[in-house]
């Protein structure tokens, strides 16, 4: 798996954003959906990697600065056709030693309560993130999940 910044302009990766959304639209009501369009991932707070291997799109991932010691994870998300061949687990090491090498004290991410989301809410855990309050500009909502690990 080959992990590069993505400017967002190219069809495949317009098209997995479409499939993300699509998906947050899917299992989370319009008040709790958090996820970014591509004019929001182009923030310049905001870095976004895609995950390729043969030519083909696998994934994606995004870190946003939140302050310089505080990073929040955005945008994971696995092509449906490669699911289940660790590319949200590479995705997740890449963004961690990324946000390591900035000299983040922490990491943050939200994600949802519902079942759909228990797969990446288990990752996340795996990974030693634990859950938490809300961060930054997040309210309590029962439909969101906020976990953090200091690094």
């Amino acid at each position: 798996m080959v992990i590069k910044v993505d400017n967002l302009t190219g069809v495949e990766i317009t098209r997995l954003i479409g499939e993300h959304l699509q998906g947050m639209e899917q299992h989370s009501p319009p008040e709790s959906i958090h996820a970014l369009n591509l004019d929001g991932l182009k923030e310049p707070d905001i870095t976004f990697w895609s995950v390729w291997k043969d030519g083909q799109l696998m994934g994606c991932g995004a870190l946003k600065e939140l302050d310089s010691q505080h990073g929040e994870i955005k945008s994971m998300r696995t092509s449906s056709v490669h699911l289940r061949k660790g590319v949200a687990r590479r995705m997740l090491q890449h963004i961690m030693e990324e946000a390591k090498r900035r000299g983040y004290r922490r990491i943050s991410l939200e994600t949802g309560s519902m079942e759909a989301f228990e797969p990446a809410r288990r990752l996340y855990e795996s990974f030693g993130f634990q859950i938490g309050q809300p961060f930054g500009d997040y309210k309590e909502d029962p439909n969101s999940v906020f976990m953090t690990k200091v690094l």
